[in-house]
């Protein structure tokens, strides 16, 4: 697996997840209480053998570089690293006064930087994902059948296959055909499959009948230097991958492990609470495969006299006496106060800790303390990092449309959205405006 050079997108403004990213990009954005959506793909590379890894970024990528800096570190004599490729100008014209165009317009500016002589093979990785895979099964693929480009597929039913690409493949496992987002009967008839060859696969079909990419593509280097320069195409699944299909040998690999991508505020908030679940679909304690995420010098969490049910609780939190927390996710150093209710919600937590002073302090100034201040209710609700709700206010809104609240709070995907640093006052009641 040293051969392989792992190129993670970064991906583009992630405008379907404002506004959690309003300050940070998509492969930023926290994940289960301690993790971000970047470790996903890191952490696969890492379990797969893979030690080199390069993070193209482009949007509000601070935050990212700063987690992965304190994260990923290799030591002298493995030569494995990960390398943050910003976005650049560069003395080339086409690259002087343009940003990336899209995702193949981005790997090829930046494609000297991981093709030398040792790389054999460029695996291609979306930064916003949630999965577990071993990717040297792909790689067997890619080498037995001969394939210049692979990629993986996971089966789906017909009704699932409109927000995704869809491709046709014949006996051998060969991709014949392509189509993006089919809408129609007569498009998606095109490129179903009978359900006894996916059977066929070494998985189980359970009458779906289509094979969706999941966007993670294996080229050898060869073959992605040659289309990288040989066209201007933007992007890999809408222009690049479509024409190589015609063109030369694209292997399916298929994968039938749970795998979602993660792209609006409401993929993110049921992937988040599925984890919750007592036989929740994505194991995070796999033995053998782990999720890795910064290592941070936090006490343990300290909960007294608290109830909590089917919920996820990250470290160095304190949760007080009579507090409820139920199918919810609460973050780092995440302070709960008496009495409060948190359901069916994402807290995120917050990035430092208060002093007593300033805790001290903030009492004073309506009980807006760096938390959620006692008796407040948290319901079906995503609450970003240094966050204050004050004592009493509700954090709850029942519209299932689009609307903006007062305090700069927002429903999106009929789930509540409280901002990165929002203070919410004693006693608030969320209203639209």
């Amino acid at each position: 697996m040293r051969s392989i050079a792992a190129v993670i997108l970064g991906g583009g403004r992630g405008t379907r997840l404002q506004p959690l990213t309003t300050h940070r990009s998509k492969p930023a954005v926290p994940l289960a209480g301690k993790y971000r959506l970047i470790d996903i793909p890191i952490s696969n590379c890492i379990n797969s053998g893979i030690n080199r890894c390069f993070v193209l970024t482009q949007f509000l990528s601070v935050s990212l570089h700063s987690h992965i800096r304190g994260t990923y570190r290799f030591d002298a004599f493995s030569g494995g690293l990960v390398e943050i490729l910003a976005a650049q100008q560069t003395l080339a014209t086409e690259d002087h006064t343009s940003w990336y165009q899209g995702t193949a317009d981005a790997v090829r500016k930046n494609i000297r930087y991981f093709t030398d002589h040792n790389t054999k093979y460029v695996l291609i990785l979306s930064g916003d994902q949630l999965y577990r895979m071993d990717f040297s099964e792909m790689l067997k693929t890619h080498q037995e059948s001969g394939a210049a480009i692979t990629i993986a597929a996971k089966p789906v039913h017909r009704h699932e296959a409109t927000g995704l690409g869809i491709m046709k493949v014949d006996e051998t496992g060969r991709i014949n055909g392509f189509v993006e987002k089919p809408t129609t009967d007569a498009q998606l008839d095109e490129v179903a499959m009978d359900p006894s060859w996916i059977d066929s696969l070494g998985v189980t079909a359970n009458g779906r009948e289509c094979m969706a990419s999941m966007g993670i593509y294996l080229f050898s280097v060869d073959v992605l230097v040659e289309a990288l320069n040989a066209t201007s195409d933007s992007d890999f699944g809408k222009e690049l991958l479509p024409r190589a299909i015609a063109e030369q040998h694209v292997q399916l690999h298929p994968f039938d492990g749970y795998w979602e991508d993660i792209g609006t505020i409401g993929s993110f908030y049921d992937a988040n609470l599925a984890l919750c679940r007592p036989d929740a679909p994505f194991f995070l304690g796999e033995a053998d495969a782990p999720i890795y995420s910064r290592p941070r010098f936090l006490p343990p969490t300290r909960a007294d006299g608290a109830e909590i049910k089917g919920s996820l609780i990250a470290d160095g939190c304190t949760i007080h006496p009579g507090a409820k927390i139920e199918n919810s996710i609460i973050g780092l150093r995440c302070q709960i106060g008496s009495n409060v209710t948190i359901r069916d919600s994402i807290v995120m937590g917050a990035d430092y800790f208060e002093t007593p002073d300033q805790v001290a302090q903030n009492a004073t100034r309506g009980g807006t303390w760096l938390g959620i201040g006692e008796g407040a209710v948290v319901e079906r609700a995503i609450v970003d990092k240094n966050c204050r709700i004050g004592a009493g206010a509700k954090v709850a809104c029942n519209s299932t449309e689009d609307i903006d609240v007062d305090q700069g709070c927002c429903v999106r995907d009929g789930i509540l959205v409280v901002p990165k640093e929002t203070v919410i006052p004693p006693g608030w009641i969320a209203k639209s405006v």
